[in-house]
């Protein structure tokens, strides 16, 4: 009896003091020395951002010890930090973290330890049971001795990254081990051991470097001045609140960076697509956006695609295997990881004719590396690949042949190069038109029959010249190349006039098919029809949902034409300003998000940076839902971007034209940028700039503006008096200073339009602007005038701040 109860009271004890270990463990910033984590247990910082437990990565069945940010899971992008990275558990319910010997150790189902800090401790058992684990704000784990009154940390996870860099952290190089701490991208998005790209820093040019497999580097950022980075001035330098400093002594050397407010939620993560991202929280859509990245285009990211993989940067997905090629891991594929690469379908037995061998043939951005030179002609290169059992590929450029035996990497095809490969695949495995008998018979009717073809085609002809058929179209790419008496009567020979610029005339007109187009009948194009047709075909890949969709095009002699989508409710400067359409704030406040977005991906997301060069309302239409789409694209790239005639046609619209246009110097994508400030401030009061102003106290819009700002007076004062004051003044005074940055004299002090669109968005706060010293030239002018002093304005304070 006496045994019995006992045993009972022991049982419940052991069970109160089971309970009141989880009580602590999932309560708690910490893990202490007589704690563990297991199954669904974690840890929370005291102000409750980030937690400390398992979780399970992606679609996998394994289970990871990682820090992640509270808010955000179970979404991937809130890990920071992976333990155990490359030795998973697949029970966490019987699997602990805890503390052995003064040490953070993972102990597997079969309480196997398989992840420790490996700190060298002693065995005082004092030292050992005041050891504590304890997850900081800043998202560090820490080890320390709570006996040790300096508090030091013994061990932390800011000296271990995994793929993520975090304000307060350190990223550097060892200078005794001679070794990086470097950030190394998740395998795969299943799987967070260490992939194949990596972020690691150069001490000798103090730069950071992307490598891939630790040694081919593909990008970098370029040397630190002591304030910013070469390659990258407008992130680092303009900061938007981002501080970064660089340290050095004889132990190590690193980097580290801290944000003006403990609030700001921001990372950089080096991603399995071996990009680097900055990410920051956005408290206007309450998620993780993407605000800045290298490289800006996917496929110069080095061997993406792995060995006889090819990157294509306007398909999806970037990465297919090569005709005759398949994936050496369809799993890995399927999952986004094609770092394994391809190899052939067929093999090719050396010395036995059982396959026989051909050649594919692309063009490519770079020629791979790892190349030999042999001797011979074209044919002879040919010959010599062909009969050389190792010989994967070869090509003939600058009367050299070079041929490749190994494994070909970083294969991005680029049709406008010169750099043709041959690469060696089983003849089968190519794509070959097939004889028939249908073939041979189709011969023998067509002799039998010559005489009446020709007849039938002289008939023709002769009909044809009196009336073309409007079905003759052909297809260049993914546009429609249209005959010109087609487009002729679709637009009742251009009598529907719906607008016209300095590049030519606007008509409306219908197909045959009863769709309606937009048809520009372009002026004074002196190009060759190859080359107009080149240069259209790059317009046409361009799809955004912020840029008008270029149909087809025609060109035939003189006469060169684009056929775009109708928009149904015009261009912007009629609701503006002529239209009885009045559009609200919140309308308004989106057609400016949405232009900054088509700006962005003509700037930095096509595969050559396009400048609008005629940013101006009448380029602005808007489809049936009011959603703003950039008209005339590229124009200026189609007419040669001569300066005369631009400049003509910026004339036709006064007040949309950067300083630097008149100062003769090199025109960049901050021109477009001025040019869409002073659309904003149109946006704002509703009438064109180069009309007098209302208010007594300026003669010219963006001045005022400025003075109001700089008064503290009230913004809605300055807003279209249609809207009866009916707006944000949170929204109306972001604007306003987004404005007034835009069209900063100096290039280098105005923001570029990926910024532009964070501010929008929210991600990013704006500073109050400096006053552009140009402004006082139309204090006293009766007229407003296109006119820019020589000195610029005090441009170099920054423009960015902690969103509020």
């Amino acid at each position: 009896m006496w045994f019995t109860e006992s045993k009972s009271v022991v049982r419940s004890l052991v069970l109160l003091c089971f309970s009141l270990t989880i009580t602590l463990a999932s309560g708690s910033n910490a893990i202490s020395a007589n704690q563990s984590l297991s199954g669904d247990q974690t840890i929370t910082s005291e102000g409750e951002q980030l937690e400390v437990g398992f979780f399970k990565a992606g679609n996998s069945s394994n289970y990871y010890i990682g820090i992640w940010y509270k808010e955000l899971y179970p979404n991937p992008l809130s890990i920071i930090w992976v333990a155990n990275r490359e030795t998973p558990i697949s029970d966490r319910f019987r699997s602990e973290l805890k503390i052995v010997n003064g040490n953070l150790v993972l102990l597997n189902e079969s309480k196997s330890q398989i992840w420790s800090t490996n700190i060298t401790t002693t065995t005082n058992t004092t030292t050992s049971n005041s050891t504590k684990a304890v997850i900081l704000d800043n998202g560090n784990l820490v080890l320390r001795d709570d006996s040790d009154n300096l508090n030091e940390p013994l061990w932390q996870s800011f000296d271990h990254p995994t793929h993520t860099w975090l304000p307060g952290a350190k990223l550097g190089y060892n200078n005794r081990t001679k070794k990086s701490h470097a950030l190394k991208s998740w395998r795969s998005d299943d799987d967070p051991a260490e992939g194949i790209f990596s972020v690691e820093l150069e001490p000798a040019t103090r730069e950071f470097v992307i490598k891939w497999n630790g040694s081919r580097q593909y990008w970098t950022t370029g040397s630190w001045d002591g304030r910013s980075f070469s390659n990258v001035p407008e992130v680092l330098r303009m900061g938007y609140n981002y501080n970064f400093s660089y340290h050095t002594n004889e132990n190590e050397s690193y980097f580290i960076y801290s944000v003006s407010s403990p609030s700001i939620i921001s990372r950089y993560v080096m991603d399995v697509s071996g990009v680097i991202q900055q990410f920051a929280w956005s408290e206007s859509n309450n998620k993780l956006n993407l605000i800045w990245f290298q490289p800006k285009i996917q496929c110069d990211v080095y061997a993406l695609c792995g060995s006889f993989g090819i990157c294509r940067q306007s398909q999806l997905p970037l990465c297919n295997c090569l005709t005759g090629y398949k994936p050496k891991s369809e799993r890995d594929w399927n999952q986004s990881d094609f770092t394994g690469g391809c190899l052939r379908k067929t093999d090719l037995v050396c010395g036995r004719n059982i396959e026989k061998p051909d050649f594919l043939k692309i063009n490519v951005k770079n020629l791979p590396p790892n190349n030999s030179v042999a001797v011979g002609s074209a044919g002879e290169c040919r010959t010599i690949c062909l009969n050389d059992c190792s010989c994967n590929a070869y090509s003939f450029v600058s009367r050299q042949c070079l041929v490749w035996d190994g494994d070909l990497l970083n294969l991005s095809e680029d049709y406008g190069s010169g750099n043709t490969i041959y690469i060696k695949v089983a003849s089968k495995d190519l794509p070959r038109r097939k004889k028939s008998n249908l073939v041979k018979m189709g011969v023998v009717v067509g002799l039998v029959g010559g005489v009446v073809l020709v007849l039938g085609l002289l008939f023709i002809l002769k009909y044809r010249k009196e009336k073309v058929s409007v079905g003759k179209r052909t297809m260049e790419g993914l546009l429609v190349a249209f005959v010109y008496k087609e487009l002729q009567i679709a637009t009742k020979n251009f009598s529907n006039k719906l607008g016209g610029g300095g590049f030519g005339s606007v008509f409306k007109g219908v197909l045959c098919d009863s769709s309606i187009v937009a048809v520009k009948k372009l002026e004074s194009i002196s190009q060759g029809e190859k080359q107009f047709r080149s240069e259209v075909s790059t317009i046409g890949t361009i799809q955004h949902v912020n840029i008008v969709r270029l149909r087809g095009f025609c060109a035939e002699g003189n006469n060169k034409l684009l056929v775009y989508d109708y928009m149904v409710n015009s261009s912007l400067d009629t609701h503006l300003f002529s239209g009885n359409r009045v559009l609200n704030w919140k309308t308004r406040y989106q057609i400016a998000l949405g232009i900054a977005r088509g700006l962005v991906y003509l700037h930095e997301k096509c595969r050559d940076c396009i400048i609008h060069c005629d940013i101006k309302p009448e380029n602005i239409l808007l489809d049936v839902d009011l959603c703003p789409k950039i008209a005339d694209f590229g124009l200026a790239k189609l007419v040669g971007r001569d300066f005369s005639r631009v400049l003509t046609t910026i004339r036709g619209t006064r007040g949309y034209l950067a300083p630097e246009w008149l100062s003769g110097v090199a025109i960049t994508a901050k021109a477009d940028v001025y040019s869409y400030g002073m659309m904003l401030f149109e946006l704002v009061y509703g009438k064109r700039n180069t009309l007098p102003c209302e208010d007594s106290r300026s003669t010219f819009f963006p001045s005022l503006v400025a003075n109001v700002l700089n008064e503290g007076g009230d913004v809605l004062s300055l807003l279209d008096s249609r809207l009866n004051g009916e707006a944000s003044d949170e929204e109306v005074t972001k604007v306003c200073k987004i404005a007034c940055w835009c069209i900063q004299y100096e290039e280098e002090s105005r923001p570029s339009m990926s910024l532009v669109e964070q501010m929008l968005e929210g991600v990013l706060g704006v500073n109050m602007p400096p006053i552009p010293k140009y402004f006082t030239l139309f204090v006293d002018s009766p007229e407003p005038i296109v006119f820019f002093s020589n000195s610029p304005s005090n441009g170099s304070s920054q423009v960015y701040s902690n969103p509020r």
